[in-house]
């Protein structure tokens, strides 16, 4: 059961444990735990939903022809620590990690996370959550916003996460061996061929 905690005598929190919150999420349900306090998912724009849809569809396609791990979407939880549970827009796990998956969530930080911002949630996925990403050891943390396009691309150096391709229309994934988008594929008003993408990128190994 959650712990009841005060403020003051009219202030009080309920904490969740990860356990509990894993215990209590269900299928359908889309919430995340942060810092011991659940915080539901409102529905996204469509312009949200299509950039998502199109990175996971290029990103998976790219992924399962080279074998290189799983890719999963916003239905599977990621366990951080004792207090934090999230369900990122997507998460990469490599192949040599794969055989660890309990089953029922991802009980370890994935190699890539992708968020799709929306005016909600923006500042949990740019402040606490990326914060507990870089504390548990996520590799490589893209954060799209599909309203200003001011996408932003970090990676791990050493213990903390730092901006890379800032000024490049290429993006190299660090994570992900022989992938690369480019800007210009990442606004959801027109949106390119994913085949044709592919083509690109198959071309460029």
């Amino acid at each position: 059961m959650p712990t009841l905690v005060s403020e003051s005598k009219t202030i009080r929190r309920h904490l969740w444990t990860a356990e509990d919150f894993l215990d209590w999420l269900e299928p359908g349900v889309h919430a995340d735990l942060i810092d011991g306090e659940k915080s539901m998912h409102s529905p996204v724009s469509l312009r949200h939903a299509d950039l998502t849809n199109f990175l996971d569809f290029l990103l998976r396609s790219h992924i399962e022809r080279h074998r290189l791990g799983r890719l999963y979407r916003e239905v599977v939880a990621v366990k951080l620590g004792s207090r934090n549970v999230f369900l990122p827009d997507l998460a990469f796990i490599p192949a040599d990690r794969v055989a660890e998956l309990p089953g029922t969530h991802i009980p370890f930080a994935p190699a890539l996370v992708v968020e799709v911002l929306s005016p909600r949630t923006a500042e949990r996925d740019v402040g606490p959550k990326f914060a507990a990403y870089e504390e548990h050891g996520v590799m490589e943390y893209w954060v799209l916003d599909p309203e200003t396009l001011d996408h932003r691309f970090y990676r791990r150096e050493g213990e903390l996460l730092t901006a890379f391709a800032e000024e490049e229309e290429t993006v190299h994934a660090a994570r992900v061996p022989g992938f690369f988008l480019r800007r210009a594929w990442l606004d959801p008003a027109n949106l390119p061929e994913v085949a044709d993408c592919l083509k690109e990128i198959d071309a460029a190994g």
